[in-house]
């Protein structure tokens, strides 16, 4: 079923949405077809599921995750495991983006005094847990760091690192959680794209390119003013969604 419709969902650093200064009405035109999972927050299941009935549409697709994959669920590790095995398995055909998450836990593998206070304050915790980790009686950042790090293994931590913050096919650029709608998109900065920008949901794009993107929580998978807006809660509700975003259309699935 094709959905179309206001965001009705509020960005969780920025204001609510107001009317766009401008209209939108560039068809989608991406170069190929494909599917934007929305953020997973380690619910295994829920990912598991949506794979499968994406598979029954298509048996070779092309899959984008929206980014924020860990934190808040607990089955960050099992996510991660997975999305490993199938980005060696699928190659190209599966985009694993970076979100503000997963950049504040490599902020933390970086810098564990720094940053461990605010990685586990927003899901670390959780995520620690799924690897079997656990704090010690004292803090100990670097030697938390150094369990993590023993949990993960070299090959997940590299992979992390090297996970893009957009992806682009025609007109639709993905993203994990804004764009600046007055820059183009190879001028995006990684924090905006990552944690969001204060204009995104209130002044459209006037190059015509679609923003799809995870991060703020909707009630339901959106597409309208050139913003597809996909992330449902999982963690909170568990339901999952993906957009499946062909030329001249976009019709989504959830668990």
């Amino acid at each position: 079923m094709r959905l179309f419709g206001k965001p009705r969902g509020r960005d969780r650093d920025h204001q609510p949405a107001v009317r766009a200064s401008v209209p939108f009405d560039a068809p989608l035109a991406p170069e190929e077809a494909f599917f934007a999972i929305g953020d997973v927050h380690g619910c295994l299941s829920q990912l598991g599921k949506l794979l499968l009935e994406i598979d029954k549409r298509d048996n070779a697709p092309k899959i984008v995750c929206l980014g924020d994959m860990i934190d808040r669920g607990d089955h960050s590790a099992g996510v991660l495991q997975l999305l490993l095995a199938l980005s060696r398995e699928m190659g190209d055909q599966l985009v694993c983006l970076r979100g503000n998450h997963e950049q504040m836990m490599l902020r933390f593998i970086e810098d564990p005094d720094r940053y461990e206070s605010r990685w586990l304050s927003h899901g670390g915790l959780q995520t620690l847990a799924s690897f079997g980790v656990s704090r010690s009686g004292k803090r100990d950042p670097e030697g938390l760091r150094d369990r993590l790090l023993d949990a993960m293994g070299d090959d997940m931590v590299n992979w992390l690192r090297d996970l893009p913050s957009q992806w682009q096919t025609g007109n639709v650029a993905t993203v994990h959680a804004a764009a600046d709608p007055a820059l183009p998109m190879n001028f995006q900065s990684t924090q905006v794209l990552a944690w969001g920008h204060p204009d995104f949901f209130r002044v459209n794009r006037e190059d015509s390119i679609w923003v799809v993107h995870g991060h703020t929580i909707t009630e339901e998978a959106t597409a309208q003013d050139g913003r597809i807006s996909v992330d449902t809660g999982a963690y909170v509700n568990g339901r999952l969604t993906a957009a499946h975003i062909y030329p001249g259309g976009v019709d989504f699935i959830h668990t």
